[in-house]
């Protein structure tokens, strides 16, 4: 994937974002409603506006799917989301490689796909915290050379640090805290993990880390370990997900192994785990619930999932699930938000 060819990249990733994450109406038609001309070009953190999703506010992050309405709702926790891209429109300005922070329509698509369908698997669990930022665009992935690359990473990165600072010293009040994110979220979630928890009294007040959609090497961290279990804590989490039987080029140059956890049972082995415990995926119709979507197993650095039993999955020829990697096991991941909070706050008060 990190040498897909330049017209064939933003085609595969704007099909795979629509089949997992489209939404009806179009986020276009709510881009209409979200601020422009707003001055300044960095986010700032006191303005409701720069959070994609934020307790104070109404937001696509609060959505329940309808079968799940009577759920018991506790947020006695914070998640502090970081989105993936959705900055890869293949015509954007020349030099702009980081998202402007004010693109209403941008920061619609990025409330209405991410926030949506990504981090609103928390909220029966826990305040979502989600920052604006000026993320990479998809090419520093692909295109750029890596002093380049680094620099872009690195603008987007100042912002997620500049939220989670104004996030400890406004909101946290010493809550337990579940750092989560997907894809490029992860890139910058990983030195977020590093500069504030690892070795550092916060490291406390870690509930779990859902590092998901990108590798985390064996060599990443010092001191911070995978979860071994579905009720670890302190911990973090980390799959990609790729169909049964494939692996991309990219994956067979990586020469680190990483860590792999399997969703369906929280573990980091390599035994098949069958359909019957998918609890439930989430797709393009966020108010229907898919049990059993799809098994599981890993594979070396990966997850390789089977065919998902989706409507018009025969119609489907996706290898690489990225797009998936929250949705396809939305119920689970609800679940094991619960039974890991009732085990930090268990072990806290003993």
């Amino acid at each position: 994937m990190l040498l897909l060819t330049r017209n064939y990249r933003y085609l595969f990733f704007t099909l795979i974002l629509f089949y997992f994450s489209s939404c009806t109406p179009s986020y276009y038609k709510f881009s209409k409603t979200y601020k422009t001309n707003i001055p300044g070009d960095r986010p700032d953190y006191s303005n409701l506006y720069y959070w994609a999703a934020h307790p104070g506010k109404k937001d696509p992050g609060d959505s329940v799917p309808s079968p799940l309405k009577n759920e018991v709702i506790d947020t006695s926790v914070d998640v502090f989301f970081i989105h993936p891209t959705t900055y890869m429109q293949k015509d954007f300005p020349e030099g702009q490689n980081n998202a402007d922070i004010n693109d209403a329509e941008l920061n619609a698509k990025t409330d209405y796909t991410s926030i949506l369908y990504q981090a609103s698997v928390f909220n029966s669990s826990a305040r979502i915290f989600a920052p604006r930022y000026r993320q990479a665009h998809i090419s520093a992935f692909f295109d750029m050379n890596k002093e380049e690359a680094a620099k872009v990473f690195d603008t987007a990165y100042a912002d997620i640090k500049s939220a989670f600072e104004y996030y400890l010293q406004h909101y946290n009040n010493g809550r337990p805290i579940i750092i989560a994110s997907h894809s490029q979220g992860t890139l910058h979630t990983g030195r977020l993990l590093k500069e504030f928890f690892e070795r550092k009294a916060l490291q406390n007040q870690l509930v779990i880390a859902y590092l998901i959609g990108m590798p985390v090497s064996k060599d990443y961290f010092t001191q911070l370990q995978p979860c071994k279990d579905s009720t670890s804590t302190g911990c973090f989490v980390s799959w990609r997900t790729l169909k049964k039987g494939y692996v991309p080029f990219y994956v067979k140059k990586e020469t680190t192994p990483s860590f792999v956890t399997n969703p369906l049972t929280w573990t980091s082995d390599t035994v098949y785990a069958s359909k019957q415990l998918n609890k439930a995926a989430i797709l393009w119709r966020f108010n229907k619930l898919l049990p059993q979507a799809t098994s599981a197993q890993i594979h070396e650095n990966v997850l390789w999932i089977s065919k998902p039993k989706i409507p018009f999955g025969f119609l489907v020829n996706i290898k690489n699930f990225h797009p998936g990697d929250i949705n396809l096991f939305y119920m689970n991941i609800r679940q094991n938000v619960k039974t890991r909070i009732h085990s930090y706050l268990s072990s806290a008060h003993q």
